[in-house]
């Protein structure tokens, strides 16, 4: 088993692609790639990163259940691509001092990394990793470039993680604001998810204008195709769902920052006007507590639902079922940091949205693609003006919307805006896709 093995391991690259004389970057990640999130929004930039003339080396996160269930498909990934993949295993305890110890690991194997092959720069995903190539930059002037994912230290208070009225809480969310601000200043480029949170950002005492470079969660457009009427009345048979029946779609995990309550109440609005309506939730989340939830709405019976649970591979097709796509989630200062990977790949299929302002760049980008409705407050008005453009959404062209969202969201261009920031930090020529 994986938790009883040594902690830190190495999987090497057999690739001949990767030479001495390619500068060499370290990537590290908090995520383990063994989790959905490294497959979709690590491991994509990565390989094709590689391809561009670098050498990388991968320095992740990984939590043991997954490692052992996942570990092969990402071996194969990270040879086939020439990238160098190395891994500490995450620790849940003990409470308090996990992350200090992983964090400890994490840079003692940056060390390793760096005095058996130097590195020219670290790219930092997220805080956790900001402390390591902070830590490098110091003792070796290698650059750093940071790449925030979000407010993560504001998450944490306006996810009610941390209440500041705690004194060990209001502690904690001053020396993570700290540190924050000096890997802000110490960056020789910055990723922000959003144009909301770069400028906010450029705002912050800390921000010695280094280039920020705004690159939201991109998506796979060859994962996520094009879906035609058949298609989705095909998708619609196989849930045994009659093809004039209207299906509103949800992906994801409903708690934490989407709002259940509001969104089921937004489908109970809808099914005012399409009494047939049903609601498919793509979800490894347990239907009894959205049926919980549901049972709060007068009129919504069990079978209004669907709930299933998918890999990501299988999402797709389950998406193929669904007329328009259903998310809010809560707005709070943080968020004008956050990028909803899943809003590209709905679009991307060419489905039309119903989702609120209020968070990251959403709003713009359903305005810029045409993609739906962007609803400013989630009072009863608004719920009942989102309703009543339901047939406006549905003669919307699903080859328009996928068209519009590619500027947005294709895995190329953020690869080419990553190389840039590459380039640029090492004083090196970008390569050519």
């Amino acid at each position: 088993m994986a938790s009883s093995a040594p902690r830190i391991r190495m999987i090497a690259s057999d690739s001949t692609a990767a030479t001495n004389a390619a500068p060499h970057v370290l990537f590290i990640s908090y995520d383990g790639m063994t989790d959905p999130l490294g497959q979709s929004q690590v491991l994509p930039y990565l390989t094709n990163l590689a391809k561009r003339g670098y050498r990388i080396t991968l320095l992740s996160t990984e939590k043991p259940e997954r490692f052992e269930q996942h570990r092969a498909t990402i071996e194969a990934i990270v040879q086939k691509a020439g990238i160098t993949w190395e891994y500490i295993f995450f620790r849940r305890k003990p409470p308090g001092l996990a992350k200090f110890l992983d964090l400890r690991e994490l840079k003692q194997k940056a060390l390793s990394i760096h005095r058996r092959t130097p590195l020219d720069m670290t790219h930092c995903r997220s805080y956790v990793s900001a402390a390591v190539g902070l830590m490098l930059k110091r003792k070796f002037g290698i650059k750093m470039l940071f790449d925030m994912r979000g407010f993560w230290v504001d998450e944490r208070v306006d996810g009610g993680i941390w209440n500041l009225r705690n004194p060990v809480f209001r502690y904690a969310y001053r020396q993570y604001k700290q540190k924050e601000a000096s890997y802000i200043a110490a960056a020789d480029g910055i990723i922000s998810l959003t144009e909301n949170g770069k400028q906010e950002i450029q705002t912050w005492p800390a921000y010695q204008g280094a280039p920020i470079t705004v690159i939201p969660c991109s998506t796979d457009f060859d994962l996520f195709p094009l879906i035609d009427r058949a298609q989705r009345a095909q998708g619609k048979a196989e849930l045994g769902i009659p093809n004039n029946d209207l299906v509103i779609s949800y992906l994801g995990s409903v708690g934490g920052w989407y709002l259940l309550d509001d969104m089921l109440r937004q489908f109970w609005v809808i099914k005012q006007q399409f009494p047939t309506a049903r609601m498919l939730f793509i979800t490894q989340d347990s239907k009894e507590e959205i049926l919980a939830a549901a049972r709060k709405l007068e009129g919504l019976r069990e079978e209004d639902f669907l709930v299933r649970a998918a890999t990501r591979q299988q999402v797709p097709k389950l998406l193929a079922a669904s007329d328009i796509n259903l998310f809010f989630i809560k707005q709070s200062y943080s968020k004008k940091a956050s990028s909803p990977t899943k809003l590209g790949e709905i679009l991307a299929m060419g489905i039309p949205v119903i989702c609120n302002a209020g968070v990251g760049d959403v709003e713009s980008i359903i305005r810029d693609t045409d993609g739906g409705i962007a609803i400013p407050e989630l009072t009863e008005a608004w719920l009942q003006k989102a309703a009543a453009q339901v047939p406006q959404l549905l003669a919307k062209d699903p080859e328009t919307l996928r068209r519009n969202a590619q500027p947005y969201y294709d895995l190329g261009r953020a690869v080419a805006s990553y190389e840039q920031q590459y380039a640029r930090i090492l004083n090196r020529k970008a390569a050519k896709a």
